[in-house]
């Protein structure tokens, strides 16, 4: 079964363009053009597997449809910007979104780039799992790979798959201090070119959810100058 593919873009002849390359590749696509329409679907449409989310958008911009997705759901958002939109983008990641593509894009790149996200979320996604392997404790933070869950003194924390897949290789590796750049390219398989920021994002996002106190992380420190690590508790 085709998986389905939400795009949502104001500019209709883009969202046509990205609904035939999708198409060819074999996925279902949706079309929305701004962010109440895309609300309006996801509603409707349950087996939706990854959303291509421009920012500027008339009635609700990607930011806020983000902001709401997230809410709820934990499926792969990937934000389409312009190039004067830096700021959005990196406000973008910090509410949830998994990735960024620039516009004007090479749609091949985009296209990888949702093959990507797919293959996390297939791998990585909210669907709990029977087995109990794989379960690392690191004081009050417990990560059960095999069910894909984490829980901070017991809660469940809900991560989206990129979230996970960091948590993951900083619980992997306790006590070791990674650049941004290492982590970038171990979570997204790729070049790092530009990482600081978007691991900054995402790790200044997982704080929020794992931490007590953001400002004061008793899990995940920031070791200036050199990078990142999974303090051992």
């Amino acid at each position: 079964m085709a998986q389905t593919i939400l795009v949502c873009d104001d500019d209709r002849e883009i969202a046509e363009a990205v609904d035939i390359y999708l198409t060819a590749e074999g996925y279902r696509v949706l079309q929305a053009h701004d962010g109440l329409q895309a609300l309006e679907i996801l509603q409707q449409e349950e087996e939706i597997r990854l959303i291509l989310m421009d920012i500027m958008m008339p009635r609700m911009d990607g930011v806020r449809a983000t902001m709401k997705i997230r809410e709820s759901r934990n499926i792969p958002i990937i934000m389409l910007s312009a190039k004067s939109e830096d700021n959005d983008k990196i406000l973008g990641l910090n509410i949830g979104a998994d990735d960024y593509v620039t516009k004007p894009f090479n749609p091949m790149e985009l296209v990888a780039r949702v093959k990507s996200q797919l293959r996390r979320y297939t791998r990585l996604g909210s669907v709990p799992e029977t087995t109990e392997s794989a379960v690392m404790v690191n004081g009050g933070l417990e990560l059960n790979d095999g069910a894909k869950r984490v829980t901070v003194d017991g809660e469940e924390v809900s991560l989206t798959p990129v979230e996970y897949k960091i948590v993951r290789f900083l619980m992997e590796n306790r006590g070791m201090v990674f650049s941004s750049a290492q982590i970038y390219e171990s979570v997204w398989n790729e070049f790092a070119c530009g990482a600081d920021n978007i691991v900054a994002v995402h790790i200044r996002h997982i704080r929020e959810k794992i931490e007590i106190n953001p400002k004061e992380p008793r899990y995940i420190k920031v070791i200036w100058g050199h990078g990142y690590k999974m303090e051992k508790l």
